[in-house]
């Protein structure tokens, strides 16, 4: 096989871990949306603290991000680049989720993501996750009405 042919390959099988990411959130599924996560994943959200360090910890986020909506949660990845290697590949892509929260305040914002994987014992796992939203300079806050 080239190394052509191999970094294809594992283009299409993270491309494919991101697609049932966005299913399992989509379902509510944290277990299911962090299957390929490290157990030592480094995490910077977009909220509090500035990083979340394991997969306990982003499990635990992730579930109270997910439980704080109600009725259906609309997610998307948009724009999605895979450069994949080996053993290491990253990614960066914008995401979207449209819902509406327990609350019942509607959100409807798009987000940057990137993610780092490491091919371990033939399994990509994410060890890096990063997701941001730009701000605005004078007045510190989030630019969160951006669209694509």
């Amino acid at each position: 096989m080239t190394t052509a042919q191999r970094d294809a390959i594992g283009e299409h099988e993270i491309r494919a871990l991101i697609q049932d990411k966005a299913k399992a959130i989509r379902a509510r599924d944290a277990a299911a949306a962090l299957a390929s996560y490290a157990p030592d994943v480094l995490s910077f959200d977009l909220i509090e603290p500035l990083q979340y360090i394991g997969a306990a910890s982003v499990r635990e986020r992730l579930n109270q991000w997910l439980s704080s909506f109600e009725g259906p949660i609309g997610f998307e990845v948009r724009d999605l680049s895979v450069t994949a290697g080996q053993d290491v590949a990253f990614t960066h892509s914008l995401n979207h989720v449209d819902a509406k929260t327990r609350d019942g305040r509607r959100i409807d914002m798009w987000w940057r993501a990137t993610e780092c994987y490491h091919k371990l014992n033939g399994r990509w796992q994410v060890t890096h996750a990063h997701s941001s939203v730009p701000f605005e300079m004078e007045s510190g806050q989030a630019s969160l009405a951006l669209k694509p």
